[in-house]
């Protein structure tokens, strides 16, 4: 193969087919019509002389020849970015693009705080959240589409090699109730009252649910003994649950941090329970970290960390 059999536009086309399974969702992604994308491919495979997609199926399977094209692709595809980000930081900052990644909870409640911090200080940076889980977050920042995360699940053990994890701060769960329950006027509650609660929770397939399960029983609670009385998709519609008297709840405290405030549920102290986690920040050391990555880890994670991170700048 004296010239190179493939352009970027086709690696950027196949990477979008396998990310959205199918030709159609890839197109959608990528603003172009579905027979411009069939026609790249087509394009690609004459070029390498090798068929790329199984067509036998319904949804779109990588050969194995697409399966080796792929792993290149991504790592093709990843200098460019980097490529690209460190031109952008020839800028000073006065433009250029962060990604970051968070779970369900800390994107939703932590991370547009910081991301609004650092926003008052870098406003012409462009800033991209992309939430997803523990796993999805952890590979993502390996690939280098995610600059730097914030993660409170386990990465996958093949990863731990090469992320560098950082602690930075704990994801407490507290008991909350609704502020006329008769148990609200007790100073501290024991483990025993809370087999008699009616508890709303996340769905039992969702990976949150589970991670609070775990955190539940770690901490000396019989899980299975505890009542369930419904099961909702969110942690917005288990608040407004608890605040309409349906029962009560453990949620994260980053976010009731309002509703506590403004005194609409009553938060719970139990005897000889703690419920906590370990918020972790991971990035990729053997990938290009941009001006803008430095700047937030810089600028904006010590704001937010606990006094046992290394990230915590005590004039915080």
């Amino acid at each position: 193969m004296a010239e190179i059999p493939f352009t970027l536009d086709q690696l950027r086309i196949l990477k979008a087919i396998v990310d959205e399974g199918s030709f159609k969702k890839a197109a959608d992604s990528l603003f172009v019509t579905q027979p411009a994308v069939s026609l790249q491919v087509q394009n690609l495979e004459k070029q390498l002389e090798i068929a790329i997609f199984d067509r036998g199926g319904r949804k779109a399977q990588l050969t194995e020849a697409g399966k080796i094209l792929l792993n290149y692709c991504e790592k093709i595809l990843g200098e460019c970015q980097e490529t690209c980000k460190a031109i952008e930081d020839l800028n000073n900052l006065k433009g250029g693009s962060l990604t970051i990644g968070a779970s369900q909870t800390t994107g939703t409640y932590l991370m547009p705080r910081m991301i609004g911090h650092f926003r008052q200080k870098y406003p012409e940076v462009s800033v991209q959240l992309q939430i997803h889980s523990t796993r999805r977050t952890g590979w993502s920042v390996a690939n280098g589409q995610i600059d730097i995360a914030i993660i409170g699940g386990q990465l996958p053990l093949e990863l731990n090699e090469s992320l560098q994890v950082i602690p930075f701060a704990t994801d407490e769960l507290a008991l909350v109730l609704p502020t006329n329950h008769p148990l609200a006027k007790s100073k501290e509650l024991t483990k025993e009252d809370l087999y008699s609660l009616r508890f709303i929770t996340l769905d039992n397939q969702s990976t949150t649910r589970k991670v609070v399960d775990q955190l539940l029983s770690s901490s000396g609670l019989d899980v299975q003994r505890l009542h369930i009385e419904m099961e909702l998709n969110s942690l917005e519609a288990i608040k407004n649950a608890v605040q309409s008297d349906l029962g009560a709840a453990f949620l994260p405290v980053v976010s009731i941090e309002r509703e506590l405030s403004g005194g609409s549920i009553h938060r719970a102290i139990v005897a000889d329970l703690e419920v906590k986690r370990e918020l972790k920040v991971i990035t990729n050391p053997g990938r290009y970290s941009s001006r803008a990555a430095e700047a937030f880890t810089q600028d904006i994670l010590p704001l937010f960390a606990s006094s046992f991170s290394p990230l915590f700048h005590s004039e915080n």
